[in-house]
């Protein structure tokens, strides 16, 4: 019988409505599990439940909360066989995201569900995700940090929230789900990371200054010089399909050289849920490329976020940031 963690740290599947709207409400939350028959001790897994105090909305959630939900899994990790992490969906794909680099030779499966619905609701779509999480962390076939929402268990650091009303909430449009669950829970082998051969560790993550730049069709780049300030370590750009920018974007470029020369390590990102940035395949995004941006390929802005966290908080100078950010480290690319 394996044993798993189960790390509650807030969101929809723990509250219940009161006139200020939703709130965390814990005693109710235990209430609803204990009334659950296939969460009792023992038809699925022997299992228990550590509350981070206090729950959070995930809108609230910053780097300090996942250094907290990293701490706890490295502080129990000899002593569970996997780990459910229940967190609310609109941060789900970030906290994911950052997991993935924080666990180093990660050789159990953490598992990361919520609901669209409060469990203790009718039509809540919690019972299924918590209880096949459990499932899913109980079988030990994955070594990674997954997200598990609505029958797909999909890799943490390629998911994106899609959706913020339907039981679908999350994607990985560039890379298949690790498992797809309906009468069975059918594993796409192929997909899966292999178990790694060191140990276990975790780096926790420094609060490191980090950007994000939206192109649109009229934007005014240089309303952003004073922001590409030297204390900015990382920016990541979200262009226009395989990494376009205006070609009248004259004022971009000396701020990206200026800041590449001050350290800051920039990073473009496409806008499309599917798809690559391709530096240099169009004259609009070799400029990019000649100022010493680098490319994010197919890495969702969540992720592209989360590895600069990571990288800098490794110690790595800027020149071995810029190349492991086009590296796979975690699946991500």
């Amino acid at each position: 019988m394996k044993r798993i963690l189960v790390i509650n740290t807030g969101g929809t599947i723990g509250m219940v409505k009161t006139n200020q709207g939703y709130v965390p409400n814990l005693e109710k939350f235990r209430e609803n599990l204990n009334k659950m028959p296939e969460l009792k001790k023992g038809a699925i897994c022997e299992w228990e439940l550590y509350n981070m105090l206090p729950l959070l909305d995930s809108s609230n959630m910053t780097v300090e909360e996942w250094n907290k939900i990293g701490e706890i899994v490295a502080l129990n990790y000899a002593k569970f066989d996997g780990f459910v992490i229940l967190h609310g969906t609109d941060t789900m794909a970030y906290t994911a995201s950052a997991l993935s680099f924080m666990f180093e030779n990660l050789g159990k499966p953490v598992i990361i569900t919520g609901s669209q619905i409060p469990i203790g609701e009718i039509r809540s779509d919690g019972r299924d995700n918590i209880i096949t999480a459990m499932m899913i962390a109980s079988a030990q076939k994955v070594n990674e940090v997954c997200i598990f929402f609505r029958g797909e268990l999909l890799r943490g650091n390629r998911s994106i929230k899609y959706s913020s009303d339907g039981f679908m909430a999350f994607k990985s449009p560039n890379a298949e789900p690790l498992a797809k669950v309906g009468i069975e829970i059918l594993y796409n082998e192929a997909m899966l990371l292999p178990k790694p051969t060191k140990s276990f560790a975790f780096q926790k993550l420094e609060c490191i200054p980090i950007g994000v730049i939206k192109v649109f069709p009229g934007i005014q780049f240089e309303l952003f010089s004073n922001i590409m300030a030297e204390n900015l370590r990382g920016v990541v750009i979200e262009t226009f399909g395989a990494g376009n920018i205006p070609s009248n974007a004259s004022a971009l470029l000396p701020i990206i050289e200026k800041a590449f020369k001050n350290g800051t390590v920039i990073t473009v990102c496409t806008q499309c849920p599917q798809g690559t940035v391709l530096l240099g395949a169009y004259e609009t995004s070799n400029a990019l490329m000649s100022a010493g941006a680098v490319s994010g390929k197919d890495m969702t802005t969540e992720t592209a976020i989360a590895k600069m966290y990571y990288l800098f908080s490794k110690g790595y100078d800027t020149d071995t940031i810029c190349k492991t950010m086009e590296i796979s480290l975690r699946g991500e690319i």
